[in-house]
């Protein structure tokens, strides 16, 4: 098929790769602009416009696709489909037109559950046991479409990065899959019950809670790990927590317990395994405490 991709994050290049991979022109590819980025401030591509350069397919990254300029030269590709995967912007009802067969959108969720920006560190911070990917034929709803092929995985203890990282995997072949064979994936309707949103991620949402319990503290962890990463602080001193685990304890949330920096939550207690401080490399707590003694009877936060 002629292929147009929109993506922009390391979730989207699976998807790019697989395409390129079987066979499929890809006429264009769509990204946000370059973004300043580092103490130089220097304009940085997205990884997708990276990886479409060093594959040679011309990209294209307008600020927005609402403009008649931008749309004539959308329709200018005469693409069978637009494939998109956490693109970034709203494809106005105009574009999601033009491709013969729609635009079809590889999201990181079973939906209707978590539609919107931040679908893996929701059904992490949810507690929920699956989650997966869906391959969705766009409309002009948040996610609303109907649904062509699911795909669902454990969540277990997973990070927001190894999960997100599997499921761009799962969802790269699933999209090569759909367009493998369209008449075999024929559109479903999204459930009217069960609907959820996943809002996006507000920085000042990875801030330890210990008054919660312990396993709600775990899954924030692994929700916001590796980025922005979930954090506490002891004085001027911030500490992202990047593994914990839960382990037996009591105290008044948020008090140190002993020598090895259990940390008392509203029920239970957490064990924090990979700690990273400041400007320092991430480590185990162990090697954090003897750089950094914390003494049990400590108040965190």
């Amino acid at each position: 098929m002629r292929v147009v991709f929109m993506g922009t994050p390391d979730f989207a290049v699976p998807t790019l790769t697989a395409l390129l991979g079987a066979g499929h022109e890809v006429v264009a590819v769509y990204s946000q602009p370059p973004r300043p980025a580092g103490r130089g401030k220097k304009l940085l591509p997205s990884p997708v416009q990276a990886a479409a350069e060093r594959a040679g397919v011309p990209v294209y990254t307008p600020a927005s696709l609402r403009g008649a300029d931008e749309q004539v030269a959308f329709a200018g590709h005469q693409a069978d489909v637009a494939v998109v995967a956490a693109y970034g912007l709203i494809l106005p009802p105009s574009v999601l037109a033009l491709p013969v067969h729609g635009c079809l959108n590889v999201h990181g969720s079973i939906l209707p559950r978590w539609r919107g920006a931040a679908p893996v560190q929701r059904a992490i911070l949810a507690g929920d046991d699956e989650t997966g990917v869906t391959i969705m034929a766009m409309e002009r709803g948040l996610d609303t479409g109907p649904m062509l092929k699911v795909v669902r995985t454990p969540t277990l203890d997973k990070t927001a990065g190894e999960l997100t990282t599997e499921l761009a995997a799962i969802g790269a072949q699933a999209m090569v899959a759909v367009l493998a064979d369209l008449r075999g994936h024929p559109p479903v309707v999204q459930p009217q019950v069960g609907v959820t949103y996943a809002a996006k991620i507000d920085k000042a949402e990875s801030r330890l809670d210990f008054a919660q319990g312990a396993p709600d503290v775990e899954r924030q962890v692994r929700a916001f790990a590796p980025a922005p990463g979930a954090f506490f602080e002891i004085g001027d001193e911030r500490f992202r927590v990047l593994r914990a685990n839960v382990v037996d304890g009591a105290g008044e949330p948020g008090t140190v317990l002993d020598d090895a920096l259990t940390i008392a939550c509203g029920t239970g207690a957490v064990s924090p395994r990979l700690v990273q401080r400041a400007g320092r490399p991430a480590m185990d707590a162990a090697s954090l405490l003897r750089g950094y003694p914390i003494a049990a009877g400590a108040r965190i936060g």
